[in-house]
């Protein structure tokens, strides 16, 4: 395993070494995010920094859209190759390489869709082009105020907040991968996004007759993610089963499952939000699915703590088309901290 995949058991012994709080010195992630920023606006013109700068309260900032649409932003088609190099540079700062290398796969797949996909036409066509990925950054990153960045287009739509130089909030996340394994031609057998799936299906071969009855809530998988492009999540029914009513080579499986999701953003950030997880106490995060198990068969399942939720669906284009997602309740976009830092800190 490399040391980009650290398991998520290392993560755990790590939880109180080095706790996040809002009124500490900026972090190593921080810097790197706020140096790549900076690095990345310095290096546009006029019309480019007026695409892609915007007011730290501007209302696109709580858009989350993995569909593809027009969205606001530069996009990579509009960037010279050095500036493309920069935003790719901001992004690395956000993810672990595994989940920059899923980000770049997912781009990718953007020239498969194109080959296999019959030409869209009409008032809205849909194009399939890897360099519409859009870069927005919201604030300033060398001011003393909050401020935050976006990276987002069809099928990515990272959003990370940003308080005294700290990373504070990566929510929502979102990763998506159509097809989920390509079928023919030179790519054929490549998959974005082999762990979101593999470690929830490990999981559910691991319960008895009895818990899978337990767990599946639903014979039916849902064509989409229930939170779909919604500003703010809400928390969904209890269904499933709890971490504590799992045995301990249970949990441990469902702690890949988390790991899945986590092990995308840098390394950082994960384990400061697994922390915030421990805190609110891991016993209550229960596990769900619905649909089948057959392989290539259409299923979903969600983690739902008393913070978080995690959704995967994949039903689409014949169960071979993933949607996943990280989201806060009160913390997407940095909401619930940034009161608290605006009641505490004066400016």
């Amino acid at each position: 395993m490399s040391r980009h995949r650290q398991p998520i058991l290392l993560i755990f012994a790590l939880i109180l070494a080095a706790p996040i709080a809002l009124n500490s010195a900026p972090t190593a992630t921080g810097r790197a995010m706020t140096e790549a920023a900076s690095a990345f606006l310095k290096d546009l013109n006029a019309e480019q920094r007026s695409k892609a700068g915007f007011k730290f309260d501007d209302d696109t900032r709580f858009e989350f859209r993995f569909t593809p649409r027009a969205r606001t932003g530069l996009p990579l088609k509009e960037m010279t190759e050095p500036q493309r190099v920069k935003a790719h540079a901001l992004l690395k700062t956000g993810l672990s390489m595994r989940g920059y290398t899923n980000a770049t796969a997912i781009i990718d797949l953007e020239n498969v869709l194109r080959a296999i996909e019959p030409a869209r036409t009409g008032p809205n066509p849909i194009v399939r082009d890897p360099e519409m990925y859009f870069v927005s950054i919201y604030g300033d990153p060398n001011g003393k105020m909050p401020w935050g960045w976006k990276f987002e287009g069809h099928h990515i739509s990272v959003n990370f907040t940003l308080v005294d130089g700290k990373p504070v909030v990566f929510a929502p996340s979102f990763f998506g991968s159509n097809p989920a394994v390509v079928k023919d031609g030179p790519n054929a057998g490549k998959r974005a996004l082999r762990e979101e799936e593999e470690s929830g299906r490990a999981l559910m071969a691991a319960f008895d007759e009895a818990q899978r009855a337990q767990v599946t809530f639903d014979v039916t998988a849902p064509r989409e993610m229930l939170t779909a492009e919604n500003r703010e999540a809400k928390l969904l029914d209890a269904a499933g089963i709890s971490y504590a009513g799992m045995t301990p080579a249970q949990k441990r499986l469902f702690e890949k499952v988390l790991d899945a999701y986590l092990g995308r953003v840098a390394p950082e950030l994960a384990k400061a939000r697994l922390d915030a997880l421990h805190k609110a106490g891991m016993d209550k995060i229960m596990f769900g699915w619905a649909g089948t198990l057959d392989l290539g068969g259409p299923h979903y399942y969600r983690v739902q703590g008393p913070t978080f939720l995690i959704e995967y669906d994949n039903v689409q284009n014949n169960a071979n088309h993933i949607h996943s997602v990280w989201r806060d309740f009160d913390g997407d976009f940095g909401r619930d901290l940034l009161r608290e830092h605006y009641k505490t800190v004066a400016h």
